[in-house]
Parts: C-alpha cells; sequence; structure tokens
C-alpha cells in the first residue's frame, strides 16, 4: 500500500525499498545492491534498521543471521559461516574469528518513508516482493501493537533527556563523536526552512525521511528508539530546536 512503510537504501545510485511488514517478520536481509553485499538487521524491539557492508573483509564472506539474543533489548546478530556474535547496534564483531581479526561493519544510510513517498523520490527504485519472493504471504502488521505499552524487556537505565520510545535519528560523526535528532522535531523544522544541525552534522529530507551530512559528506545515519541509541551511545549530542 501506499502508506505503508519502508526502508529505503541507495548504493551506487541503486535504490531498493524493504517493507517493514516483511522485515517484522524476518528481521534480517542479506542482499547485492549496487555492486555491494549488505546485510540489514531491524530489531523490532529498537524500531532500528541498520545496513551494513559485508564485502569488505579479507579471508571472510559474512551472512549474518538474528540470534535470537537480546542487550538491553537489542538483539544479537551472528555470521552463520564463522558463528561469531555481532553487536546489531555497533556492526563490531564480539567473539569468534572476525572478533580475533578486529572486524567493526561499516553502515550505510538507511530512510524510513512510505512507499509512495520513497518511490516518487526513487522513480527506477525495486522492492522486495509482496510474497518475500518465496510464496509467503505477510500480514500488513505483523506486531499488532506489541509495543504499544512501553518495552517488553528490560532496557537498563535510560537517558532522562527524552522518552524510552520517542524517534531519533542517529549519526556518528566524523570525528566519532554521536549524534541524536528527535524525528518528529526535526522534520518540522525542515519543513519550516529551517537549519537542523549540532556538532557539524546537517540533516536534509529524502523521500520524508532524513539523511544526514557531516562537512559536505553524507555520514550513516538510521532511526531508532531513544532508549536504545542511547544506551549504545551514551555520550549522544542531542539537537534542540
Amino acid at each position: 500500500p501506499d502508506e505503508a512503510f519502508v526502508f529505503g537504501v541507495v548504493i551506487d545510485g541503486k535504490a531498493r525499498a524493504y517493507p517493514k511488514n516483511i522485515m517484522e517478520v524476518h528481521e534480517m536481509v542479506n542482499d547485492t545492491l549496487g555492486g555491494r553485499r549488505i546485510a540489514i538487521p531491524y530489531c523490532t524491539l529498537c524500531l532500528s534498521a541498520q545496513a551494513y557492508f559485508t564485502d569488505e573483509f579479507e579471508g571472510f564472506r559474512p551472512r549474518l543471521r538474528t540470534s535470537g539474543l537480546l542487550s538491553r533489548s537489542n538483539k544479537f546478530m551472528y555470521d552463520i559461516s564463522t558463528f561469531s556474535a555481532i553487536d546489531t547496534f555497533t556492526g563490531r564483531a564480539l567473539s569468534g574469528p572476525l572478533f580475533d581479526a578486529g572486524v567493526h561493519f561499516n553502515q550505510t544510510t538507511v530512510v524510513t518513508s512510505t512507499w509512495v513517498a520513497w518511490r516518487n523520490a526513487h522513480p527506477e527504485t525495486t522492492i522486495i516482493a509482496q510474497d518475500g519472493g518465496i510464496g509467503r504471504s505477510y500480514p500488513n502488521n505483523p506486531l499488532r501493537g506489541r509495543d504499544d505499552a512501553g518495552p517488553i524487556f528490560p532496557v537498563g537505565d535510560v537517558d532522562p533527556r527524552l522518552g524510552v520510545h520517542d524517534v531519533v535519528l542517529g549519526v556518528v560523526a566524523a570525528d566519532g563523536r554521536p549524534v541524536a535528532f528527535p524525528v518528529g522535531a526535526a522534520r518540522l523544522a525542515l519543513e519550516a526552512g529551517e537549519t537542523v544541525a549540532v556538532a557539524g552534522v546537517a540533516l536534509r529530507t529524502d523521500a520524508g525521511g532524513l539523511r544526514a551530512v557531516n562537512n559536505g559528506f553524507e555520514v550513516p545515519a538510521h532511526e531508532a528508539f531513544w532508549f536504545a541509541w542511547s544506551q549504545f551511545q551514551p555520550q549522544t549530542l542531542l539537537w534542540e530546536r
């Protein structure tokens, strides 16, 4: 449906949309886009879809899976070829041969948008098949409001500057400083023609979603619940309108 949410990724000019309802079922995609191998985990508990490059490591060909394990309500990934555990939020290997090799997966931006807005902004986009390419059917709302009353698992001590389930766009600047932008306020400011920037990181719109630029270059960004971003990036600078 036009108003259904998708996670949009663009690599080397090639755009693809990953429907949220399909991602809520599988929680992981291994794909090739723009000539690059990528993995996209979606942590439904954190509202966080991230796109990691998996083709940058000599001697390894990672294929990522979701493990079912959680840390502060963020799921863990693992590589099925080496059985190395990977922190989903940071992309750092935590055990196994990938940890021994010091593997840290680099990211690219994931834009959260509606299908109609993404399609209009990227008319050549592809999209995952309605049946997932495997003959399945997917309900439009698989979670059925599961998280409406708050996190269903422990999340630790949450930074009180925002609400637990406030949605932020998280960015790590070129100098390593983590920055977060409350999505609702940032969109309103951009629509009003205001500049949205902090610590050299500025936002721009794409298909109704958000991208980030630092010193003139795009930097990887993705949306997440505040509890998740602030837990894994505790020194975050927070933009305020």
